[in-house]
């Protein structure tokens, strides 16, 4: 089942849902009214008449909510008119009952109002917070497609601790894709570390390896000031990446993040395993020497990086998704047809539960007339410090 498909089907229960909740208290008063009027004298049916409104409070408006309130009141009256015993003592305690609880149902209407206004105002605050630390890149950038995904394990989040970035440099097109240990707005504090610190780096850095070495030392201080990391968001694995100007290549420091795929247009993949492998950013563990390895990067292939939300997305017998043997063998006509068919597929086999967060960049270097048949060079790059 397709993204399209399963919104339709949420919308469709919605829908569902909205209609019986709305003809719900209508069919209270209804059943009210009957039972007065089959049952002995000594059953009354004013609870159901009080539940109507309750009922109405938290799901309809105000004007709603005091109209059924209103059909409750006015059918117990006329129920009672009917039996010719309204101005007695006890059918006028079941009116002022009736009544003082849709008073109340009215209030309770109104809090729930403000409380999801103002629930609605922070969910618009936060992902305006989220999509100015992550923006969406342009769909070209250096002569080079780019689609990005964020998404988020709960429909409503628009907030947590993956992260990527994309930006076109003197020394080529530069990018990063990272995850957080941790969530929350620690996770994100570090987020924005990360992303702040690559867009200043990528354009002043040499090297691939002195960008990298860049986002460890902004960490460090950002540790410094706060006095010590959080355990859990102390460190970041993150996948940097660089397409220099014109080259036919990809520059790549691993550190510690799921390795990257690249696919080429004959439906063939790889994956991009680190000739050494290398601890995340912000493990303060000694000084650790980073290596950009080089691939080939042929015309109609797609450099895809993601982060372990999607490796790790979990079927109902918990097998891991496999994004390698999942793709392999498949041609997507651009980066994001690619994206959208990996989300659809990833709900597919997790049946629409995931437990975290992903981040996904997809990179395409376009066909230059007939797509190219892809190489298997693969070059080890010599290590370079920090710029």
């Amino acid at each position: 089942m397709g993204k399209r498909e399963q919104r339709r089907g949420r919308r469709a229960g919605e829908i569902r849902n909205r209609r019986l909740v709305r003809a719900l208290p209508g069919l209270i008063i209804a059943v009210g009214l009957v039972l007065d009027l089959i049952t002995p004298p000594a059953f009354t049916p004013v609870p159901l008449f009080a539940a109507a409104p309750l009922i109405a409070a938290p799901f309809f408006s105000q004007i709603g909510t005091i109209r059924v309130g209103a059909a409750a009141l006015l059918s117990l009256a006329g129920l009672r008119f009917y039996g010719e015993t309204l101005f007695n003592a006890v059918p006028s305690i079941e009116l002022l009952t009736v009544l003082t609880v849709s008073v109340l149902a009215v209030y309770i209407n109104g809090v729930v109002r403000r409380s999801n206004e103002q629930l609605a105002s922070a969910r618009v605050i936060a992902e305006t917070a989220m999509r100015a630390v992550l923006p969406k890149p342009p769909d070209r950038i250096g002569g080079l497609q780019v689609a990005a995904r964020y998404e988020a394990a709960q429909a409503d989040e628009f907030v947590g601790g993956d992260l990527f970035s994309v930006t076109d440099t003197p020394y080529g097109v530069r990018l990063v894709v990272g995850d957080v240990r941790g969530k929350g707005l620690d996770a994100v504090e570090a987020v924005a570390v990360i992303v702040g610190a690559f867009r200043e780096a990528a354009e002043q850095e040499r090297s691939l390896e002195g960008v990298a070495q860049r986002l460890e030392r902004a960490l460090a201080r950002e540790s410094g000031r706060r006095g010590g990391l959080d355990e859990a968001e102390g460190f970041i694995t993150a996948a940097l990446a660089e397409i220099p100007p014109g080259a036919t290549l990809v520059r790549i420091v691993n550190r510690g993040h799921p390795e990257p795929l690249l696919m080429y247009s004959d439906g063939a993949l790889d994956v991009l395993q680190p000739e050494l492998p290398a601890l995340p950013l912000g493990m303060d563990l000694g000084v650790w020497p980073d290596r950009a390895d080089e691939w080939a990067l042929p015309a109609g292939s797609t450099l895809l990086l993601y982060t372990d939300g999607l490796s790790e997305a979990r079927n109902a017998d918990g097998v891991f998704y496999d994004p390698a043997e999942r793709l392999r063998g498949r041609i997507f006509p651009g980066p994001e047809e690619l994206l959208s068919a990996l989300t659809d597929d990833v709900r597919l086999h997790t049946g629409g539960v995931t437990t975290d967060d992903m981040a996904l960049l997809a990179i395409v270097r376009p066909a230059e007339g007939q797509p190219e048949r892809r190489t298997t060079v693969k070059i080890v790059g010599l290590g370079g410090g920090a710029g």
